[in-house]
């Protein structure tokens, strides 16, 4: 299984989590925000000399938008269009990385069911989001169809997958299969499902089952972003850390075992990567870390 493992380095190229995280036999690294261009070099240089993939969660760089997250299905035209312009902007740059995906996420703006107190979720700023009452399926389902057409253009002309990470979900995506048959259309479009994501919105959204969205989404998956949170009652205790089998559900963790029971019997080709913070445990913590999501996966 370590063939479909990933690490993530995000913000810049970390020399000490890629010696002590990344282990000989691991698909790749994906990178996201890379601050300079000498992290962009270390990341293709050590690539090269180990010999495996590299993902971008986008943008690749940083500094060159106000928002990380383009606004590609944006009620407002220019927000639109220049989120397009940014996207294509990266595209050009990242053709000497040779990306295996490209990931976004989705829906942008999210679209936020009404009825949720959506307080625990963070958003950078007001044109991130939307809420469902001002936002139609309509609209949602025209921009959606012209972004999956212009992306799959895209992923032929420069030979990648572009991939869509779920971002908070509204009943347009759980409640209709209008995004499966968009994904039955445009085959190269893939996703990512986010567990400790998943288990947030599971926690403060009764409208929201992050096992059936698992269960009906799975197949499609390129990628698992895989880590944990602890959700209490007055908020998140604990964000992007390392799945370990003491983590008990019933003390807010994500129930990542059912999790990945899941993705195995739906999808044995997706991809894990650990987005997590693997300083907040020991190194013998790690290896276990990587060995039971191995024996879930492959048990």
């Amino acid at each position: 299984m370590l063939k479909q493992f990933m690490i993530g380095q995000y913000g810049g190229f970390d020399d000490k989590k890629f010696k002590r995280d990344f282990k000989l036999g691991f698909h790749g690294i994906e990178a996201c925000l890379m601050g300079h261009e000498e992290d962009v070099e270390c990341l293709q240089d050590a690539a090269n000399r180990e010999g495996f993939h590299i993902g971008v969660h986008f943008p690749l760089r940083s500094g060159y938008a106000k928002l990380r997250d383009a606004l590609f299905l944006s009620p407002n035209d220019t927000e639109r269009e220049q989120a397009y312009r940014y996207i294509q902007h990266e595209l050009d740059y990242m053709t000497s990385v040779n990306p295996d995906y490209v990931l976004f996420h989705y829906p942008k703006p999210v679209i936020l069911d009404d009825r949720v107190d959506w307080s625990l979720w963070r958003f950078t700023d007001e044109s991130e989001y939307v809420y469902e009452s001002k936002y139609s399926f309509a609209e949602f389902s025209e921009k959606s169809e012209l972004l999956f057409a212009w992306l799959s253009d895209k992923s032929e002309e420069y030979r990648f997958t572009p991939v869509l990470e779920f971002d908070g979900l509204n009943k347009y995506i759980y409640e209709t299969d209008f995004l499966e048959c968009l994904l039955d259309r445009y085959p190269r479009i893939r996703l990512c499902l986010d567990t400790a994501r998943l288990h947030l919105q599971n926690e403060t959204d009764p409208h929201f089952d992050a096992k059936l969205v698992i269960q009906k989404f799975t197949k499609y998956a390129h990628i698992i972003h895989l880590s944990n949170a602890q959700v209490a009652a007055d908020g998140i205790q604990s964000r992007h850390y390392p799945v370990l089998p003491e983590l008990r559900p019933e003390e807010g963790w994500a129930p990542i075992a059912e999790y990945l029971r899941i993705v195995r019997q739906e999808n044995r080709n997706v991809k894990i990567m650990f987005e997590h913070r693997s300083d907040r445990i020991s190194d013998e913590q790690l290896e276990r870390c990587y060995a039971w999501v191995d024996e879930l996966l492959n048990s």
